[in-house]
């Protein structure tokens, strides 16, 4: 039993169960994912170029929760693919800018769907309003531990 917490209260942490939720999201999604020949962290930083295009390997690391050598190999290996081009900045030559390919946007095309069944599976049963709720908790819990958490530092 943790410090603070009373014999009378069993549940678990919300932690454990939010670092449970993600463990079994990602189970789900490699396994959907893997016909289509990529990972949950490759689909991933797809899907964040999809919402912005043109990002250093810095940047698309932090925006995709892994380290900056861990997303360095995941460029190369999707641009050996051809899934994402890189060029460079033309602010600062030393630095490449990585955006998806047409293959790149063909391959998230065909796995948006799976996406959206696995979040529906996920909130099947949920009302509307619990949803919304359900998002805005999570919502708020990265916004409160985002000034806590230290850039470049995650988990894999």
């Amino acid at each position: 039993m943790s410090a603070g917490r009373s014999e009378d209260d069993q549940q678990p942490l919300v932690l454990y169960l939010v670092k449970q939720l993600e463990l079994a999201i990602r189970s789900v999604m490699d396994e959907r994912l893997r016909p289509h020949g990529v990972t949950t962290l490759q689909y991933t930083a797809l899907s964040v170029l999809a919402q912005r295009d043109d990002l250093s390997s810095a940047q698309l690391a932090r925006r995709s929760f892994v380290r900056p050598q861990t997303m360095h190999q995941m460029v190369q290996a999707l641009s050996e693919r051809g899934l994402v081009q890189r060029r460079a900045d033309p602010n600062n030559r030393r630095v490449l800018l990585v955006g998806l390919s047409e293959r790149g946007w063909a391959l998230l095309r065909e796995c948006e769907p799976l996406v959206a069944d696995i979040e529906e599976r996920m909130l099947a049963g949920m009302p509307d309003e619990q949803r919304e709720s359900f998002r805005g908790a999570l919502v708020q819990g990265c916004a409160r531990l985002s000034d806590i958490a230290r850039p470049g530092v995650v988990a894999e």
